[in-house]
Formats: structure tokens, C-alpha cells, sequence
């Protein structure tokens, strides 16, 4: 019988309990799609990861509850934790995956995870319908990437109170929703529900950053941006 070592690391978080737990197993190879699927299934968090050695750097897939995910950041930044802490991987990390090349640096005890710039897309007219039946009190603007849908609000307190019909935005699978706005205290937040993939709300994302940071950027005409993800169940995470 072969034994994997599966570990469940907190991303984005100062002390246990915060920020978005993900699974990461380290594998020789592969297990087969089906395997992994149903591992993701039953730890029933918002991502699992399974990396494989490739030369001096990694392979790395994400898998949901549901399906295999195209891009995840806090299960990256979980995955390079479990190489440096459990199988002494020294330096900074490169992994392949279905997005690129995504690197993580260690930096004094800390990591740095670098993330692709994906830049907002226009939506459709079908996709606009179905936004509108979501937020019939309308919105800002909306716009897409490759795997979400963003919708900007009229202020903070908007994204707070939001009140999410996740029968509805589960009908946008395989797409996601992300809400966004101009924050106080931050430049910009947001919160990220994924029903469709198993994920009502996720509590930390990496992910979505890639087109809030260059959306927020170019409205707001700044090249270092604050951001805050809230989460309905506790707070969440700033970067």
C-alpha cells in the first residue's frame, strides 16, 4: 500500500485559523485525474494541491471540490510553504502550471508569490443579463478575465452587506463572481464566490489580484495599490 503524506497549511495568514487553508501533497508523479478529483472532494476546502519534482523546479496542479482549477495563488503560496518547511527546498521556487510560470521568493522568514497580469475583458450580452438579474440595483461597471466575472460596487460598505444568491451565481459556472470596490481604509475591496465549483465563498484569493490590481490601478492611477478581501464568516486578508 502506498502512503501519501497530505499536509493543511493556512495561506496568507499571520496565525493559525486565518486567511484560506488549502491541502498540498507532494508527489513522485501524478496520481491519476480521478484520484486526485476525489482526494479535492473529500478534504472539501477550496483547493487542493499536488505538485511533482521537474528538474530544479515543480509542476503543480489545484484541484476544488468539483473540477481541476485553471489558476489558484493561495494554494501556490501553500505549496512552496510545505517545500521549504517539510523537504528543506531551499531559494526562491518555480512552478509550471496551467497559467505559466508563477514564482515564489523567500524573503527573512516570508514569502513573495508573483502572479500573471490578466487585464480586464468586456463582457458579453448574455453574461450582462445575468449580472443584471444578480444586482437589479446595478452597479459601477462590470467586466471579466478568463475565469471570473467582476462586478464593482458603489462603495465598501455595498461589498460588506452584499447578500450573495448563490443558486443564481452558481448558474455563471464555470465562471466566478468577484465584487469589488473603493475601500476606506484600503484602495480597493472585494469578496469571491464560487458556487459552482464548490465554493460558496472563498475567504482568501490570490487569484482574482491578477485583474483587481491592474482594474484598480489604471481607475485609481497608482502603481502600489492596498487591498482588502473580506469574507462573510470572519475577516479575512490585506495586502
Amino acid at each position: 500500500m502506498t502512503t501519501l503524506t497530505m499536509y493543511q497549511v493556512d495561506a496568507f495568514a499571520e496565525r493559525a485559523f486565518q486567511g484560506n487553508p488549502a491541502a498540498v501533497l507532494i508527489l513522485e508523479d501524478w496520481l491519476s485525474d480521478d484520484g486526485m478529483q476525489a482526494i479535492a472532494n473529500e478534504n472539501n476546502l477550496a483547493e487542493t494541491a499536488f505538485a511533482r519534482p521537474n528538474g530544479e523546479s515543480w509542476d503543480l496542479r489545484w484541484f476544488t471540490p468539483v473540477h481541476e482549477a485553471d489558476f489558484c495563488g493561495h494554494a501556490t503560496l501553500a505549496t512552496a510553504h510545505v517545500l521549504a518547511a517539510e523537504h528543506n527546498v531551499p531559494g526562491d521556487m518555480a512552478f509550471a502550471t496551467r497559467v505559466g510560470e508563477l514564482r515564489v521568493s523567500q524573503r527573512e522568514g516570508a514569502y513573495q508569490l508573483e502572479l500573471p497580469c490578466f487585464p480586464p475583458q468586456p463582457l458579453g450580452g448574455k453574461l450582462m443579463q445575468a449580472l443584471q438579474e444578480i444586482f437589479p440595483l446595478g452597479s459601477v461597471s462590470s467586466f471579466r478575465n478568463f475565469e471570473n466575472l467582476f462586478v464593482e460596487l458603489v462603495d465598501e460598505a455595498s461589498v460588506r452587506s452584499f447578500v450573495p444568491d448563490l443558486l443564481r451565481i452558481g448558474t455563471l459556472h464555470p465562471l466566478g463572481l468577484v465584487i469589488t470596490a473603493p475601500g476606506r481604509a484600503h484602495d480597493f475591496v472585494s469578496r469571491y464566490f464560487v458556487p459552482g465549483a464548490g465554493i460558496p465563498e472563498d475567504p482568501v484569493t490570490g487569484s482574482t489580484h491578477a485583474t483587481l490590481v491592474p482594474y484598480w490601478s489604471e481607475k485609481l492611477g497608482k502603481t502600489h495599490l492596498s487591498a482588502f478581501q473580506f469574507f462573510a464568516a470572519r475577516r479575512a486578508f490585506a495586502v
